[in-house]
């Protein structure tokens, strides 16, 4: 172990002053109650701001589920996993719960790095959208900086489909907060990416939670 991380045993590490192992933990320590409240005062930010627009939407969404409508869920990076978080919470929420139709669109590979290849990026989404989308859908688009092209050009493409549209984005909604005609749009006013995304996974709990309710 001191091999591999020999700065962690260097000093004394009760001294306080040596940057021993001591220091180092509670520098960790601190740092991780100094992150834990953070994301805790933002969740309560987000939930006193959006609460009610939250509850709005989660209400027009069962709807959707309710006439039979299904959900199509896309990011890039991070939020691509939490895409597939949203498809799969929905999809299979365990035994207490109605399964509703969900669809990640980031998970087939073959299809994005065609798309992505032949036609371009911006269009990986927007295409599959073009191909499924059904009047009545849910496109459901995460953001971190809320200005990825390809999320974009899909909610466009969902507008025309006449699609509910869904976004979340950090910051302060970037290209998102401009687009003209989107449904719901969420945003975590956070520079943090590692918080935008600790929040926006609360956001798509509670809104499953009051379709699971509303349904």
């Amino acid at each position: 172990m001191r091999d591999l991380y020999p700065f962690l045993y260097s000093g004394d590490p009760g001294s306080g002053a040596g940057g021993g192992l001591g220091d180092v933990l509670d520098d960790v320590r601190r740092s991780t109650v100094d992150k834990a409240n953070e994301i805790v005062a933002l969740r309560r930010l987000v939930l006193e701001r959006d609460g009610a627009r939250m509850a709005s939407c989660a209400e027009r969404m069962a709807e959707v589920f309710r006439a039979g409508g299904r959900l199509f869920t896309f990011g890039n990076g991070g939020s691509s996993t939490d895409a597939q978080d949203v498809a799969a919470l929905f999809l299979n929420p365990g035994r207490d719960a109605r399964p509703l139709p969900a669809l990640a669109l980031t998970t087939d590979v073959a299809v994005v790095t065609a798309l992505s290849n032949d036609v371009g990026f911006e269009v990986a989404f927007a295409r599959q959208l073009a191909a499924f989308g059904r009047p009545g859908d849910i496109a459901f688009g995460l953001s971190t900086s809320g200005n990825s092209v390809n999320l974009i050009r899909a909610f466009e493409e969902a507008m025309r489909r006449g699609m509910l549209t869904v976004g979340m984005a950090g910051y302060t909604g970037g290209q998102m907060a401009g687009l003209e005609g989107l449904d719901h749009l969420f945003v975590v006013p956070s520079p943090s990416v590692h918080r935008i995304q600790e929040a926006q996974t609360t956001v798509f709990h509670v809104l499953w939670e009051l379709i699971q309710e509303a349904l």
